[in-house]
């Protein structure tokens, strides 16, 4: 699934009951992650942290959606694992778990290859997340192997550059950027357009080429 493409719909069983995708998602933003296998520490400590964070995702508006290829009673059990290991989840874990024992999900998104679907042995997904906005677009992917675990600062801080480059569609966020924290003024706009949109002050960096592509604000908020 690369950036842009539209996810196709897709039905499947949850530790939340069925799911049909586009009406789950409804007119909001998406997180959809996978992990190689039920009962896997680095996915334990994953799913675990996201549930911590789950209000974060809230007042995104973004739903959270995991994805594993065990089948529905692992998924259950592995939630209660889940919940022991992480004390601080409160309540009922809050968002589901995909069931996908046939693999035909992971093999449609990417995260394996069909030959080797059948293969007990090697039909382990990678760590594929998915960012997916409201008009069913795939607006970021991350890839990471089987032995490295996902940051959850991370994928919120990117769920906030894709909403705000959205609402401003003349700025783009530079490395490290974190909301509050200066933007770029896109190399499109104007030198009087820009003033017109930050008319509370734009930094204009001087560069050996003399070329001015480089401008930044905080008048965004």
């Amino acid at each position: 699934m690369r950036i842009g493409a539209t996810i196709p719909n897709f039905q499947a069983d949850s530790t939340k009951g069925p799911i049909d995708f586009y009406e789950w998602i409804g007119d909001s933003w998406c997180v959809l992650f996978s992990h190689p296998a039920d009962f896997t520490p680095v996915c334990t400590t994953e799913l675990g942290r996201i549930a911590v964070h789950q209000e974060h995702f809230e007042k995104r508006n973004v739903k959270v959606l995991a994805h594993s290829v065990d089948d529905l009673k692992c998924h259950v059990d592995w939630v209660n694992d889940i919940k022991s290991y992480c004390p601080d989840i409160i309540g009922n874990f809050p968002y589901p778990i995909i069931a996908d024992p046939s693999r035909d999900l992971a093999v449609r998104f990417g995260m394996l290859d069909e030959k080797d679907k059948d293969n007990v042995e090697l039909a382990q997904t990678v760590r594929a997340l998915f960012i997916i906005s409201p008009d069913k677009r795939v607006r970021l992917t991350m890839h990471y192997p089987t032995s490295t675990g996902r940051n959850v600062d991370e994928i919120l801080r990117v769920i906030d550059s894709l909403q705000l480059t959205d609402r401003l569609k003349v700025i783009a966020t530079p490395a490290n950027w974190m909301p509050g924290t200066k933007v770029m003024i896109l190399p499109s706009v104007s030198e009087e357009d820009a003033d017109k949109l930050f008319p509370n002050g734009i930094e204009r960096v001087s560069m050996p080429s003399g070329n001015v592509y480089v401008r930044t604000t905080t008048d965004y908020e």
